[in-house]
Parts: C-alpha cells; structure tokens; sequence
C-alpha cells in the first residue's frame, strides 16, 4: 500500500477562554475548526458568531499548510494579530500559512483569532494506519468540550523536526499571508482583491455545499456590499412570505415597512439565504420533494396559513418520511409520539401511533402513547428512551404509525400551527408567524396539559414581552438570538428561547423564499400549485437571483 506522511498543526488562540492553553497541536493531515466541528475537529467553544464548522486548515506536508472557508463562512487571514480585521478581506479560496500568520474566524467584532505557530511531521500514514516517529509522549491536553477525556498529544522529543513554510514551496498563484502584508499596504493590491471578491455579490450556487444549514454567523460588511437588487428583492420576500402576513394578523400596517421590521431577524434571513443559495445540494433536495412540497403548500392554502410554513418538514426531515430522531420524532414533520394522542383528541385528526416495540425489550408488551405531550425531560424520562436514545427502532417499530402519511402529518401540522399562530397574545405580537414556525419546535403552550415548559413559545412570549412596546415586540425572535448555533455552550446563553429554536426560523424562511423562486422556474407550468410563483421567479423578488435551471441541478 501507498504511504504519505502525516503533518500536524501547531496554533495558538490569542484570546477568549481558550488562551490561556497556549500552543494547541491538532491532529493532521485536516484539521475542522468550528464551534461544532465533529470528531477530531477543534471546537471553539464559548466564540460567537461561528458556524459549526467555520474553517479547514490542510497539512499534507511542512511546506504547504493551508486555511480555507467553510461554505460562504468569514476567514481572514494576516500576517500577524495586531491587525484592524475590518480592514482586510474574508478569503474566497484556500489561502496559504507561514510562521506567525494570524487566521480570524468570524464576523469582525466576534468569533475567534488564532496564530499559526508551525507544523510537524508525525509519521507515515501507511493504508490508513500512522506509523508513528514521536519518541515520546510529552504531554495531555484536557479537551475543553469532554473534560473527563484526555487528548493525548505526541511530541518527538529527537527525531520529529518543525519546518516552517518555505516560500519556494507554494504555488505562483498563491499569495500566502505574507501577500497580505504587501495588500494592506499597496491599494493596488487591495483593489484587486476587492475585484476578485465581487463573485461574493452574487446570489446563486458556486458549489455543491449542504443539503441544508441549520445555523449561519450575520456578516453585515457582506450585506453591505450586495448589489441593490438582490437587496431589494431579499426585502421583498421577506415581505411577501412574514410580514405581509405579521401585519394582517396584528392589525398593524406599519409592519410591512421595514423600519418596522425584526431587523436581527431578516439579517439572518438574509445570511442563511446567502449561504442556501451557493449550494447545488440544497436546490437538488429542492428538485427531489418538489411532489410533496406541493401537496403541502396546497394543504396550507386551504387552511388559510401562510405557505412559508412549507419549510419547516424542508428543515426537520428533508421531506423525507422514513427519518426518526434520537428523541422518537419521526415522519415529515418529525412528531414526537404523543402528538398522535393531542391531535387525535382535539383535533380529530386520526394520525394514530400504536403497537411499538422496545430493541431493549424485546419481549415487553408492546407500547402505544397515551399522554398529549412529551414530558419536561424527554431525553431521560421519556418511556420510549433509555440512555438518551430511541428505544423505537426506526424500521417498522410501530405496528401502525401514521407519522409518515404526508397528508395526514400535514393536517396534524397544520392544527397545531394553527393554535401557535392565532392565540391572540401571538397574533398581536406583530410576530406570530415567526412564532408559530419556532412554536414547532420549542413548543406552544403543554401547561394546557399540566406539563408547564418554559421555553414553549407562549409563556416564553409573555415574560420577555412583559413592560415591551407594541414596537419591541415584534422584535422577539431576533432579539434572543444570543447562541452563536443551535449548539449554544449553555443551551441558552442568556434568551428565553434554546439555542436550537433560537436558530430554527431564519434557515426556514430561507428555504422556502429560494424554494419558491426555484419551482416558480421549473415547475409553474407543471405543477399546479407552483403557478402562482411564477411571476416571483420571472420578474418578482427572484429577478436578480441566479436561480438555476432544473437540468443544470440534475447533473451535478
């Protein structure tokens, strides 16, 4: 078998919590850096303003180690840290390192700076195996996010040597860090980097990204500088798809000015669209349910509610009905087990759910839920849990389980949305479809059941609201958007909402306002429920949206 050398990475956070660690060596050849990296990344736990992976830094040798963006993520990169990071460019491509070359994640203002100290050689990674040269063990560093589990770091006390970036070594057409140096102070330079830039401005695919983002990090520079018609038309769906609809319900006109507007809001709206747009991937999941989108779009018609909504099954399963969470949620509109019960009961809606088994138990009797609500602590006191796991299993674990019928699970939605979006303290809220779209996932009101949650969106509403102006709040959701991600460090970092239904509208509306733009292209003279989007998509809101064509999404 082949074998290449592995390289590890040597940085240094230069400020925040994780400073005082001093020299971090991180595990090569790639290295995922983020505030939720996955296994083998580093996590930049208790930074604002990152996306779960920010950054990849590669070292497939000593002398071309390299930092790239994530997705449409903000990295900037200097020549050293004591730099003014608002003066200097997010990189567009990877971007090579030298000794001392200061790498800043995230928005300016926020997020996390770290310095490139070197890189090491560890060993010969021979078909998927190291073949270690360190001499020695020389020290453990106590992961921040397991502190119960060590992270042991090799050191070769006489046979590993440090290289640092040989100039000789990179590509003509990469400037490196030190490139940067001559930027900062040539306009010339500077004005050719803004130049290559521009493709920034643009609102439409560059690659295959993510099926899906659930959360994004606000770059306002970036916001700034969009041409006026994508900022124009970025406005206008978000008028046409919230707030057209905030304002009816709360009798405010004013709502449909944007002076009136949630602005926390639509600047995450305006990212995750950003960020949505520049993946084939998310438009060819688009393509792949454009069915089932439409029957639900056409079952929100019929109900009177707004058809932004269709993006909520888009975000919890991908309009995929076979999907079950860790926690038991399961179908399109991932409902948890008892909700069968509730909208059965209230509702009568027949979407039952009975007969499941137990992979535990195999011989216990089998279960049928019977309450209306989830408990407070699903995850440890749920019966369908055990280890803060499904004990369902996700392949014919009910006997029937009507959580995977579209229309039926539509139906159950919308009722319960319903009940979210026209509460009168929500309604007046100037928010309600906001709302009523986070309501599906914190909650609306289980005190009903004698099971009070504090972070359902009614009473959550009701105690930041309490002193607030008509004004402030309508402010409500953006406001208490305090987690960098839906990952927060605390869970809440300080809102009244969780981390993850504090990231759970914006990436929604997002979805959907693209959605619309996109099927009002392919599929208005195909699919009838798309028709009315056609003239978004011709000479609407999406006129200056690179919208791209079914075939194209197709075949890549």
């Amino acid at each position: 078998m082949s074998a290449t050398e592995r390289w590890d990475v040597v940085l240094r956070v230069t400020e925040g919590p994780l400073a005082a660690r001093g020299p971090i060596v991180l595990r090569g050849p790639v290295v995922r850096i983020g505030a939720n990296p996955g296994p083998g990344g580093f996590k930049l736990a208790g930074y604002r303003g990152l996306d779960a992976r920010q950054a990849v830094i590669t070292a497939y040798d000593g002398g071309s180690v390299a930092v790239a963006p994530v997705g449409g993520n903000q990295v900037r990169v200097a020549p050293h840290p004591n730099v003014q990071w608002k003066d200097i460019e997010p990189l567009s491509r990877p971007e090579y390192l030298s000794k001392g070359c200061a790498v800043h994640l995230g928005p300016v203002g926020r997020g996390a700076t770290l310095e490139f100290l070197r890189s090491e050689r560890l060993g010969v990674w021979t078909g998927g195996q190291l073949g270690s040269e360190a001499a020695a063990v020389d020290a453990v560093e106590v992961r921040k996010d397991r502190p119960s589990a060590p992270m042991v770091v090799q050191q070769a006390t006489a046979v590993r040597k440090t290289r640092s970036l040989v100039a000789s070594t990179v590509p003509i057409w990469f400037v490196g860090c030190f490139g940067l140096m001559a930027a900062m102070a040539s306009s010339i330079i500077l004005a050719t980097v803004l130049f290559v830039r521009q493709d920034i401005d643009t609102l439409g695919p560059k690659g295959m990204g993510e099926e899906y983002y659930l959360s994004v990090s606000v770059d306002r520079e970036r916001l700034e500088r969009l041409p006026e018609g994508i900022k124009n038309g970025l406005q206008r769906g978000f008028l046409l798809w919230m707030m057209e609809d905030n304002a009816a319900r709360a009798r405010r006109p004013t709502l449909r000015e944007p002076t009136f507007w949630d602005q926390e809001l639509f600047d995450f709206v305006q990212m995750s669209t950003i960020q949505h747009s520049e993946a084939f991937a998310f438009y060819r999941t688009l393509d792949n349910v454009r069915k089932e989108y439409a029957v639900v779009v056409t079952e929100l018609r019929k109900a009177g509610l707004p058809e932004v909504f269709a993006g909520i099954p888009h975000r919890e399963s991908r309009y995929r009905a076979d999907r079950q969470s860790v926690a038991c949620a399961k179908g399109w509109w991932q409902f948890m087990p008892e909700v069968a019960v509730q909208v059965q009961k209230r509702h009568g809606v027949d979407m039952k759910v009975s007969g499941c088994k137990f992979s535990d138990m195999p011989n216990a009797p089998l279960w049928t839920p019977s309450a209306l609500t989830p408990p407070r602590d699903v995850m440890n006191t749920g019966e369908y849990m055990y280890q803060e796991k499904c004990r369902i299993p996700e392949s014919n674990g009910c006997q029937v389980d009507l959580r995977t019928d579209l229309e039926l699970s539509t139906r159950a939605a919308i009722a319960l949305l319903k009940e979210a979006i026209d509460d009168p303290v929500i309604a007046k809220s100037g928010a309600a479809v906001q709302i009523a779209i986070a309501s599906h996932n914190g909650g609306y009101a289980d005190g009903r059941f004698g099971v009070a949650k504090s972070t359902n969106l009614l009473p959550a509403f009701k105690r930041w609201s309490d002193g607030k102006s008509e004004k402030e709040q309508a402010l409500f959701v953006g406001s208490n958007i305090l987690c960098a991600n839906e990952e927060g460090p605390d869970m809440f970092c300080g809102s009244v909402l969780h981390a993850q239904t504090q990231h759970y509208v914006y990436p929604i509306v997002a979805a959907h306002l693209l959605a619309a733009c996109y099927y009002g292209k392919n599929y208005a003279d195909e699919i009838e429920a798309f028709k009315p989007w056609r003239d978004h998509a011709i000479g609407g809101y999406c006129k200056d949206f690179e919208v791209p064509d079914a075939a194209t999404v197709r075949n890549k």
